[in-house]
């Protein structure tokens, strides 16, 4: 059922409509439906419309082109019905459109390698806020490594292709609303690097009361408590708004042809010299205008993204696509063995050509919240990847997981900041000392959330080379030079404390109670 059938079946709703608005006993079901949805359609209309007459000049036209992709989004929330794909239409995606990395990597790399870095433009999505690890401000300027940080690395990365090979890589951020201000003045700094950056901003959506299906603002601001009225509509966003900034149109005219996409939390996103030049080889008559980066599920990826072929093309399938019955199917390991990693390397002509024809069709996310005064609301949002439908040619590389390197969590951080990795002009790449390839299981407690906490709990990060697996929970600290080998689990229960002490070495060990080092 769609989200207007299912509402149509609600009481009070059904109720107040009946109320003169529309005569049940003489339209059938599906005539008011389709009266119900226009006039949510209606109202909604009318709603942006006020919100628009309470700005003024570049910031009215702004609000205008995004409500414009906002009123397309709710109409077709409004028609969905039910999961979007057919179970029984579901199919691996065959072998020749799923690449393996090994086989690109064996080829060796022409000398034009650095004619296709000049038509190569590096974008990395930077909307995201720092919240869910405590802090302030865009999450790109949290520092990962060394007092650098993500932007750092993305800028020294680049920095060093531009100089090693004599190039021209551009770096483009997609701000949103929330991380614009902060991240043009950060920028400033990199003014003498041997990078060209360039920002557009994303769209700005209302979030929608539940109930009403109405913005939940009251006019264009965002600051004080009008912030959590408005919204970045996911990172599906990315061809609307990077077509509406005209910074599409400038990169074609400069000779750009393909855009490297990827979070800006994942640090493992780099370019790859072997998928770059794989892109530009393929046969004139197959020119591959979307590369997806898969790679191989664990148990901690379940409930990722996957590859699937679906009416004979390529599409991404999420969770929240998958219909209830089969979401344990969905998340086996064996059945659906690979995951979006979210690095995607497109077109620049192709999104051009296909934005302009409004034939992106990317599948609606219903994502619910909940405002602080308790106020429940919908914000509709799409995936980057779910676009990769409308390319034509496209393919699948199944990448190792050094690709997929994100910092979500403090435990994230903890492995990255660790010797497990070594820092090489803003790359990070596994210690040759780390004996196996797979990355230790980390898990830190509630006491670790926020940066500024976790950081006073280390005197210094752990030797974590030959660790396999750390649980660690309540109020823990760490002393200098700690060593943690195999499997550690430290345990410190409701009012007891554990330190540390500097200089320990814990190998296979289980640590609860409490114990107290204080200084004499």
């Amino acid at each position: 059922t769609s989200y207007v059938e299912q509402r149509v079946n609600e009481p009070q709703l059904t109720g107040s409509i009946m109320e003169g608005q529309v005569d049940l006993s003489k339209a059938g079901m599906a005539e008011f439906q389709e009266k119900l949805r226009l006039q949510h359609e209606t109202s909604m209309h009318k709603e942006l419309e006020k919100l628009l007459t309470t700005a003024k000049g570049a910031e009215q036209e702004i609000s205008k082109k995004d409500f414009e992709g906002f009123k397309n989004l709710f109409h077709r929330f409004l028609q969905v019905k039910g999961p979007s794909v057919k179970w029984d239409k579901i199919h691996k995606p065959p072998e020749d459109l799923i690449h393996p990395y090994d086989k690109i990597k064996a080829q060796v790399l022409p000398d034009s390698v650095a004619a296709s870095l000049n038509k190569l433009v590096v974008v990395k999505l930077n909307g995201g806020l720092g919240t869910s690890m405590g802090c302030k401000g865009p999450k790109s300027v949290i520092s990962v490594r060394n007092e650098n940080t993500f932007l750092d690395l993305t800028v020294h990365q680049i920095e060093h292709l531009n100089k090693t090979f004599n190039v021209d890589v551009p770096l483009v951020l997609m701000n949103s609303f929330n991380t614009d201000e902060d991240t043009k003045k950060i920028l400033q700094k990199y003014t003498h690097h041997r990078v060209h950056i360039h920002t557009f901003n994303q769209s700005r959506y209302p979030r929608i009361n539940k109930e009403s299906l109405l913005p939940v603002a009251k006019d264009l601001g965002v600051h004080g408590d009008h912030g959590d009225a408005w919204y970045p509509p996911g990172h599906g966003d990315i061809y609307a708004s990077f077509y509406n900034s005209g910074l599409l149109d400038q990169l074609i005219a400069a000779g750009k042809e393909y855009i490297f996409v990827s979070n800006i939390d994942n640090l493992g996103a780099t370019v790859d010299l072997f998928i770059l030049n794989h892109l530009m080889t393929q046969p004139k008559d197959k020119r591959c205008e979307f590369i997806m980066e898969v790679t191989d599920k664990t148990r901690a990826d379940v409930k990722g993204g996957t590859l699937i072929q679906y009416d004979d093309k390529l599409r991404l399938l999420e969770i929240a696509q998958v219909p209830k019955a089969h979401v344990d199917e969905f998340k086996s390991v064996t059945k659906f063995k690979i995951f979006n990693t979210n690095n995607l390397w497109i077109s620049l002509a192709a999104i051009k050509r296909l934005h302009e024809q409004n034939a992106m069709d990317m599948e609606i996310i219903v994502n619910p919240k909940t405002l602080d005064g308790g106020l429940n609301v919908i914000q509709l949002e799409t995936a980057v990847g779910a676009a990769i439908k409308a390319f034509d040619n496209a393919l699948g590389v199944n990448v190792p997981r050094s690709r997929f390197l994100p910092v979500k969590t403090s435990s994230d951080l903890l492995l990255v900041m660790s010797n497990l990795y070594s820092l090489d002009a803003g790359s990070l790449t596994m210690s040759k000392k780390r004996e196996f390839p797979s990355t230790p299981h980390v898990k830190l407690g509630s006491s670790f959330t926020k940066v500024h906490d976790f950081l006073m709990r280390f005197e210094s990060i752990p030797d974590m080379l030959e660790l396999d697996h750390l649980t660690v929970s309540g109020d823990v600290t760490f002393g200098k030079n700690v060593s943690l080998k195999g499997t550690v689990i430290i345990i410190a229960n409701h009012g007891d404390r554990i330190d540390i002490p500097a200089g320990a070495v814990l190998e296979n060990k289980i640590v609860s109670g409490n114990l107290r080092i204080l200084d004499h």
